[in-house]
């Protein structure tokens, strides 16, 4: 498993994938370029870290398609699309499903890796937050999001229900969540397979 993350680029234009992985390599990246979604989806890990820097119009499977199949999958990976055929209806598609920036071709170079910084940023800063709860958080919260009950939980865990709670707040507050989807998602990092 790579320990440092890695910006996947995956765009189906040679001379894209070509300058913007001299452009990230120089600027100390690690990066991976992919010529299409099926060549990206047949290398996927999902226990590899970084971020996937995507192109939206691709021969077989879209840019959208594909962050809807990495969604699927459980990858946490940060998506960025970079793109010469954006517009407003797609880019809100992209950012509802998940995507952390939508940038439309021409783009400066520093701003594009501007934007994958604060994107590995965030998914890092996520991964601490994760770090930072007890073994008993980790327990509630894999619970409460299979859909039991305070009560239920307390039952299984051999505690009250209003320490379930007490523990699901805490989770809460450490990992920044705001809501049961946010906890789905958190949880799904801390299962020991992915």
């Amino acid at each position: 498993m790579t320990l440092r993350p890695t910006i996947f680029v995956v765009d189906d234009d040679e001379a894209v994938r070509s300058s913007l992985g001299e452009l990230l390599d120089n600027a100390g990246f690690c990066v991976e370029a992919y010529a299409s979604a099926d060549d990206f989806l047949r290398q996927f890990d999902p226990k590899r870290i970084g971020c996937v820097l995507l192109d939206v119009k691709m021969p077989q499977m879209s840019g959208i398609e594909l962050q809807a199949e990495l969604r699927r999958r459980g990858a946490r990976l940060p998506v960025v699309f970079l793109t010469g055929n954006g517009n407003i209806p797609m880019s809100v598609e992209a950012m509802r499903a998940g995507a952390v920036d939508f940038l439309t071709k021409p783009v400066e170079g520093r701003f594009v890796i501007e934007r994958i910084g604060s994107a590995l940023n965030s998914s890092v800063g996520q991964q601490r937050c994760i770090g930072s709860l007890s073994e008993r958080e980790r327990q509630v919260l894999a619970l409460v999001v299979n859909g039991q009950s305070s009560k239920e939980i307390g039952r299984a865990l051999g505690i009250s229900h209003r320490t379930v709670e007490v523990h699901r707040a805490h989770a809460m507050h450490k990992t920044g969540a705001r809501s049961l989807v946010d906890l789905a998602e958190i949880a799904h990092l801390l299962r020991p397979d992915t």
